[in-house]
């Protein structure tokens, strides 16, 4: 049976729930799977993760003294299989002392990641996210002489990008979550073979039916205009922006509600913005959410904004389209792959709130006062929107791609023997 240890930042997360449908479709097809978490997971954090299994979820932290001294030991025994990887980090590279230092930290934390599997006998690793935990996986995956995969989603490779040029050299695959992450990815580095790096789109179940004409008709009754934003409190979100073109609505005199589905560190802030621009009649921060009450927030969204700097393609964006919903999202990334202008939703320029103002001014004309023709034009995009998520950004079709072309690259690697390592060395 073939044995993967799957390793995210935090798991279980509510707001990562594609880690845990993957883990579940690669077990309903045969696959050991021991899910793995660098931090200690919130207690929220019940995402469906196939728990069916007898497997425990092995977390990283808190640390342990007596593993530590094991992946110290590991360390010094299996040298040579990470020697490559040290003298990257201390040797080569423009990255500052602080990364490098971290580098050598994360190095360790690896060592000890490689104990904790070592009963497990795993076949090979897989890492969701660029991020600190898709080093700490590859160097098990070198201690453990395992295979190594990861998967890319957004700011993990747009924004940060912490040595992934090594990530993506020592992988035996990468999986992406969108068309344009692959070509950033084949451009940014031109000596990756592009057969490494596969496409897997994330994906989002449809509700039964949709009723545009009921929908309507309610909003015809209502006065005010309603937005949602979904999405942590995170500063690449950028809720500062939606914060502040809603003053300028307010000023224009739009009468208009906002709601913010999140919770994060940058809540302070939005708190003290929110009351200096004295939005409070206007805009709520309903902080986290859960998600069987998200259904009543997109019924009553007029409109589902995103104001994100980086994004991969956010399934908030799929939810809202799959609902009927109208979506207004920046033009970055991969999210003109799901939202086409003016065909399945609206873009923006990224960054212009003169642009986002118009935009939102002119659905509020369209939808609230609007003649017949435009809201009946309305719903053909909403019905085009629902469509496109259909057939290209589905959750079931997607995860059974997905676990066609895993197992695919996965199932026939063979763990190699002590002695190959060693004549391979000598050649």
């Amino acid at each position: 049976m073939l044995t993967v240890a799957y390793l995210a930042n935090q798991f279980p997360s509510a707001v990562e729930p594609y880690v845990g449908e993957e883990i579940q479709e690669l077990r309903e097809r045969g696959v050991q799977i021991l899910a793995s978490s660098v931090r200690r997971p919130r207690s929220e954090a019940n995402a469906a993760v196939g728990d069916d299994s007898e497997m425990p979820v092995l977390c990283l932290q808190p640390v342990r003294l007596l593993i530590l001294l094991q992946a110290l030991g590991t360390i010094l025994w299996r040298w040579n299989r990470i020697t490559r990887l040290l003298t990257r980090v201390l040797l080569r590279g423009k990255e500052s002392p602080k990364l490098r230092a971290k580098a050598l930290l994360h190095t360790y934390l690896g060592a000890y990641y490689a104990v904790l599997l070592g009963k497990y006998r795993v076949d090979h690793i897989h890492v969701h996210h660029g991020y600190f935990g898709s080093w700490v996986a590859m160097v098990a995956a070198r201690l453990l002489d395992v295979g190594f995969s990861l998967t890319l989603h957004g700011s993990d490779l747009l924004i940060d990008g912490a040595y992934l040029d090594v990530k993506l050299e020592s992988c035996r695959f990468s999986v992406t979550i969108s068309e344009y992450n692959r070509r950033y990815i084949l451009k940014r580095f031109p000596a990756i073979e592009a057969r490494k790096i596969l496409v897997s789109r994330l994906g989002v179940d449809l509700p039964a039916h949709v009723e545009f004409s009921r929908a309507r008709a309610a909003r015809g009754k209502r006065r005010s205009l309603s937005l949602l934003a979904v999405g942590r409190l995170h500063a690449v979100k950028d809720h500062a922006f939606l914060v502040r073109s809603c003053a300028q609505l307010r000023n224009y005199g739009l009468n208009f509600e906002c709601a913010i589905a999140g919770e994060g560190p940058e809540r302070p802030h939005l708190e003290v913005l929110i009351e200096q621009n004295r939005l409070q009649d206007h805009l709520r921060l309903l902080g986290h959410v859960a998600r069987e009450q998200m259904d009543a927030l997109y019924d009553r969204a007029d409109v589902v904004v995103l104001t994100s700097r980086s994004e991969g393609i956010p399934l908030v964006l799929m939810e809202a389209m799959a609902r009927g919903k109208i979506v207004l999202a920046p033009a970055i990334t991969g999210i003109s792959e799901l939202v086409i202008h003016e065909k399945t939703g609206f873009l923006y320029a990224p960054g212009a709130r003169d642009d986002f103002l118009t935009k939102i001014l002119f659905l509020d004309e369209q939808i609230r006062r609007g003649n017949q023709n435009a809201v009946i034009g309305l719903d053909w995009l909403r019905h085009a929107a629902r469509v496109h998520v259909l057939h290209n950004f589905n959750r079931r079709k997607s995860l059974t791609r997905f676990g066609n072309q895993f197992l695919q690259l996965t199932a026939h690697q063979d763990r190699s023997l002590p002695y190959e390592n060693f004549i391979l060395q000598q050649i």
